[in-house]
């Protein structure tokens, strides 16, 4: 591990005399604790990376055999997810989604062609339009939905009691890391 920084001696005087009884009781654990806190941060960052990485690998390759991947790739779900609560305008969609503007109004496209989505007048504003789901966006993310938590459920089910209570507990933690990393944490 790299060694610290160390402060810059402090000036003679009386000021430098108490510094230097203070500096003869530290011991040093502040900055190796926030050294090893900052390593341990790191570590787990990587190993969430890894599993949240082969953990999705895993979600998309188990639901190929129930439902058709191909007609819904998850770029297109994440919108159905987003427009299930309200329809919104294209700009709104992809501000929400972190998305350019021009690549959800392509997957929007995709998913009028398709029937899931279509396009309303904006109330407020008779110039731009609203994507609303249609009923059979709704079916579709219904089916979606269901297949992704019979697949988990399956999954968790044949864990140890102990892995599956454990998974459990991490949720709300991992609620809350998620809302962190969209800076929507409603503990804010």
């Amino acid at each position: 591990m790299p060694s610290q920084p160390q402060p810059a001696p402090p000036p003679p005087g009386p000021a430098a005399e108490t510094a230097d009884t203070d500096a003869d009781t530290d011991t040093g654990t502040d900055t190796d604790a926030d050294a090893d806190a900052g390593t341990d941060a790191l570590a787990g960052a990587q190993q969430l990376t890894d599993v949240i990485t082969r953990l999705r690998r895993a979600l998309r390759s188990s639901i190929r055999s129930e439902f058709p991947w191909e007609a819904l790739p998850m770029a297109q779900v994440e919108l159905l997810q987003t427009l299930a609560a309200s329809p919104l305008r294209v700009g709104e969609l992809a501000a929400r989604q972190r998305l350019a503007p021009n690549t959800v109004s392509g997957l929007i496209s995709k998913l009028l062609d398709a029937g899931l989505v279509d396009r309303q007048p904006d109330p407020g504003d008779r110039r731009t339009a609203r994507i609303a789901l249609t009923e059979a966006g709704h079916q579709q993310l219904r089916d979606w939905q269901s297949a992704h938590e019979r697949r988990l459920a399956a999954a968790l089910e044949s864990l140890p009691p102990a892995d599956r209570a454990a998974v459990m507990r991490a949720l709300p933690g991992l609620d809350h890391l998620a809302h962190s990393l969209a800076g929507t944490d409603p503990a804010r």
